[in-house]
């Protein structure tokens, strides 16, 4: 809201302090898909609990201001918080579909006005992620374990939290971000990098150099020389030259291995894969094993990821078996390297053997949509319904105040959500119902619903559904089935009267 526009407002005082309802939505769900997990809430009631206007504040918007802006206006700034708003939402991680609230947010006019901006903000990137995670945890399926690694590519340091928190919530496991782990509980894991690897160029670099047994108060062992013994058996095993195998990326797993015995993964991609990355990982793994240690993993970077996923497994169980380890065959290999829907969608197609997936700018930056497109519009002032009209019916409101209830049908999927005036009798389980689909015919249906849920929650007063309950003809994620947004009757009305009024 520009300065003339908020200097203006003074002189309608009157109306502006009256009670007044705005919906936040979105006219089509994202990356063409079928649904939208709606996320934000916790930010923007942290945002509501403490929005007024401070000091500084106000000098400044009095520097920018028309000098013909009353003082009075600017003393009335000092009072404003949301004190008297109310906000009622779906839950955090909800199911939501277009032209359904998300947000319904009552209060003085002018307040409500206000909140605008910073409400979208906090909710349409939110959502975005959090439904673009979603994606990414359906196209893997449930047993892939998927890191968020996004943060060198988010847009900013609060980006990438935000990022991190809400594909968490979206479906991911892990993140590599520490910060988004200690502020959020969000558990978190990493691996080396590259760098690291290719800093190291013999054993004569590792230090310190012993390691000392897991159990039984055994002596300090040279670590480093019984990996060495270890690698000899490894290449006759597995038909690779020794000299071909790299002795600096030895000597950084082996210097990793020693500080972190009971954490030791490999990356494996530094140099050749086949040749020395997993000769170099074997050697050290079974070393540790020697000592009662048990290596958690390799991590790959670059490549066909399936195809080398696959020959690594091939490896571990033929060390496994040889070197009757059972355990070494089940050792968790980790891949990234720019991994977007589609190649997600690729490697569960091809089949693999990979059992974690770090994905970062492809979840982050959501390239498919950069944007959700939420709004806030107004639907009522003093009890009044509101309507914005337009020669794009999708974008025409739909005015009053409202309650939206969750149809659900007997195979226990939703298929329907219909809005209703806040007036009307609630729709009952087992009764028909009679409504107009939105965006279609305008004729009256009827439906009798399995079960009904009302779909808002009251949050703020004066001071998650779940995606596995959505039917799988929705969530796909190419070609979804349209979901059906209705309206009530006596609503269809209001909405028909008004359009017809306004013209």
């Amino acid at each position: 809201m520009g300065p003339p526009v908020v200097g203006r407002l003074w002189g309608s005082l009157a109306l502006l302090t009256k009670p007044a309802e705005f919906k936040l939505f979105f006219h089509r769900c994202p990356f063409q898909g079928g649904f939208t997990l709606a996320a934000g809430l916790s930010e923007c009631l942290a945002f509501l609990r403490t929005f007024r206007f401070s000091k500084a504040d106000i000098e400044y918007l009095e520097s920018v201001l028309p000098i013909t802006t009353e003082k009075a206006f600017f003393d009335y700034l000092r009072t404003v918080d949301a004190s008297e708003v109310s906000v009622a939402s779906v839950p955090e991680g909800s199911v939501v579909f277009s032209r359904v609230p998300i947000f319904q947010v009552k209060g003085p006019l002018l307040v409500v006005q206000l909140l605008e901006t910073t409400l979208l903000c906090l909710v349409n990137y939110a959502s975005l992620v959090v439904t673009n995670a979603a994606r990414f945890r359906l196209t893997a399926g449930p047993d892939k374990k998927l890191m968020e690694m996004g943060l060198r590519r988010a847009q900013g340091p609060d980006g990438g939290l935000s990022a991190s928190k809400y594909s968490y919530v979206g479906g991911f496991d892990f993140t590599s971000n520490v910060l988004a782990g200690k502020l959020y509980g969000i558990p978190v894991r990493g691996t080396v990098a590259h760098s690291f690897v290719s800093s190291f160029t013999s054993l004569a670099e590792v230090n310190p150099r012993v390691l000392r047994p897991l159990c039984g108060g055994g002596e300090p062992v040279d670590f480093p020389s019984l990996v060495e013994s270890w690698l000899g058996k490894v290449c006759q095993l597995l038909q690779v030259p020794l000299e071909r195998v790299n002795r600096g990326e030895r000597a950084a797993f082996v210097s990793y291995a020693i500080t972190f015995p009971h954490n030791f993964q490999g990356l494996v991609d530094t140099y050749c894969v086949m040749r020395s990355g997993i000769p170099n990982f074997c050697a050290v793994a079974l070393a540790l094993n020697e000592l009662g240690y048990r290596a958690i993993g390799v991590r790959l970077d670059s490549g066909d990821l399936a195809r080398q996923s696959v020959e690594i497994r091939q490896v571990f169980r033929t060390c496994s078996t040889h070197f009757q380890v059972p355990w070494f065959e089940r050792v968790p290999i980790a891949v990234s390297n720019d991994v977007s829907e589609g190649s997600l969608k690729e490697l569960v197609q091809e089949g693999n053997e990979i059992d974690m997936i770090g994905v970062g700018t492809h979840l982050v930056t959501c390239p498919l949509q950069p944007s959700l497109g939420c709004v806030y519009k107004l639907v009522t002032v003093n009890g009044c319904p509101r309507l914005k009209v337009t020669e794009d019916e999708e974008k025409t409101t739909i005015p009053g105040s409202k309650v939206v209830y969750r149809f659900w049908d007997a195979a226990g999927f939703p298929h329907m959500d219909l809005m209703a005036l806040e007036e009307e009798p609630p729709p009952r389980a087992g009764e028909e119902v009679e409504f107009c689909l939105l965006g279609r015919t305008r004729e009256a249906r009827k439906v009798t619903p399995t079960a009904v849920e009302i779909l808002h929650r009251l949050y703020l007063k004066d001071g998650q559904a779940s995606l596995s309950k959505l039917s799988p003809a929705h969530k796909r994620l190419q070609d979804p089935e349209a979901y059906q947004v209705a309206v009530t009757q006596k609503l269809h009305v209001l909405l028909t009267d008004l359009q017809r009024d306004s013209h």
